[in-house]
């Protein structure tokens, strides 16, 4: 990570509005970028929920935005994983989509968004609490990039 002045990050998260897509699970989000650093937010919700006090996040239908600092990613956010850890009644979720975008001081703007639309549940297809998207590409042959995200330089927020 660089020594540099945080970066700004902002998360908007669509909730389906799909019957019982809503959660009351504690969210997390890694970001990657190409090289594989990452910045992981336990719980997006208490990092930078931006909804105001009483707000119910994840629910049906919903919008969230979720915003806070950060180290700067040496390169642009690519990839990322999302993470339910299950808790609570109806701990199923139907996630649309993540859109991120991060900045900084002397750094260019940039906005990536991460198709979901699958189960985060473990009595739903794919019986899976995670949802993996990386869209990260080598410049020189556009093919994917695949890094080990348990060997990656990852900063906790």
């Amino acid at each position: 990570m660089q020594d540099d002045p945080d970066c700004v990050y902002t998360v908007y998260v669509r909730t389906s509005s799909i019957i019982k897509g809503g959660t009351d699970s504690i969210i997390s989000l890694t970001l990657y970028d190409a090289g594989g650093s990452g910045i992981r937010i336990n719980n997006l919700e208490s990092w930078g929920g931006l909804m105001g006090p009483g707000y119910n996040y994840f629910e049906r239908g919903n919008l969230d935005i979720f915003s806070g600092r950060g180290p700067c990613l040496p390169g642009p956010v690519c990839a990322m994983n999302l993470t339910s850890d299950g808790s609570g009644s109806g701990h199923g979720w139907y996630c649309n989509y993540v859109e991120v975008t991060a900045t900084g001081v002397h750094k260019q703007c940039t906005q990536q968004q991460f198709m979901v639309e699958q189960w985060l549940a473990t009595d739903a297809a794919p019986y899976e609490l995670t949802a993996i998207r990386n869209y990260c590409s080598s410049s020189d042959d556009g093919k994917s990039v695949m890094f080990n995200p348990d060997s990656s330089t990852i900063s906790d927020l």
